[in-house]
């Protein structure tokens, strides 16, 4: 593999309390590229306004995701949060695009991929499109586990099987935030060097899914068009993220914008008495 040995620099933003990745697709491309050639093991949260909130409510799961080698901002409300926040250059780096990006790039690279996760048979018709789409691509295996809790021997098989394969990358499609605990649970078992939860990006690519028009994608409405097809699984969810990332995000860049006017007043009197 001529995988290039550079380990770029993240810059991240604290965005109700998870540290989210202030970067772009190629910087993401790049970041992954160096854990691969250096041996590094690493996991990548794809997160959006649902992770952050979740993480909100579960210490664990935020820690999860700040222990992560990334947590890229998938949708758009966490990229317009990080340029307010002073990070200009962030960009959406949305789990589907990472996965053609990366499968492309694998496939000159000759990174081994690994599919783990989604209904029974979708893993296997995702590595298919993605051989199609993506020729060369080196497919290690999949594997499509139940929806029940694993028993510890069905889990040490699972471990047992990834490692024979011998992946560069383990996809992982169990939604969040199942698939973030799994990836922290098992990352120091698995000989993989690079973990991403992608999520619904398997039902996406597979043909399974369809995604939403770009235009909905970059105005941050991807979510309305999820609840549109799927109101009963997601309408509680959405309903319920919705107003409360805009609520906490409002309130919270009202408490940063009221301490930097404190922080620079208490900085002038200090100057005046001094002076």
């Amino acid at each position: 593999m001529n995988a290039p040995i550079s380990r770029p620099q993240l810059s991240r933003v604290d965005i109700l309390g998870v540290r989210v990745a202030a970067i772009d697709l190629p910087k993401a491309l790049d970041t992954i590229e160096s854990w691969i050639a250096a041996g590094k093991h690493h996991y990548v949260c794809i997160t959006g306004a649902h992770g952050v909130m979740e993480s909100r409510r579960d210490p664990v799961l935020r820690a999860i995701h700040n222990k992560a080698g990334m947590a890229t901002p998938d949708g758009m409300p966490l990229v317009w949060v990080s340029r307010l926040l002073g990070h200009a250059d962030t960009k959406r780096v949305y789990g589907p695009d990472l996965m053609r990006a990366l499968s492309a790039l694998s496939a000159k690279r000759g990174y081994r991929q690994f599919y783990y996760g989604g209904d029974k048979g979708v893993a296997d018709q995702l590595a298919a499109v993605l051989k199609r789409d993506c020729p060369g691509l080196v497919v290690a295996g999949t594997l499509c586990p139940p929806f029940r809790p694993l028993t510890s021997e069905e889990d040490d098989d699972v471990v047992a099987q990834i490692n024979a394969a011998k992946p560069d990358i383990v996809w992982v499609g169990l939604s969040t935030p199942k698939q973030e605990y799994w990836m922290a649970s098992h990352s120091a078992r698995l000989d993989a060097p690079v973990l991403i939860g992608v999520g619904a990006a398997f039902d996406f690519l597979a043909g399974r899914k369809a995604q939403a028009p770009l235009w909905m994608q970059r105005n941050g409405l991807e979510w309305f068009f999820r609840l549109c097809q799927e109101p009963r699984r997601l309408g509680s969810r959405y309903l319920r993220i919705v107003p409360g990332f805009l609520t906490a995000v409002a309130g919270d860049l009202v408490r940063r914008s009221a301490t930097t006017v404190w922080l620079g007043t208490r900085r002038r009197l200090r100057r005046l008495i001094a002076g």
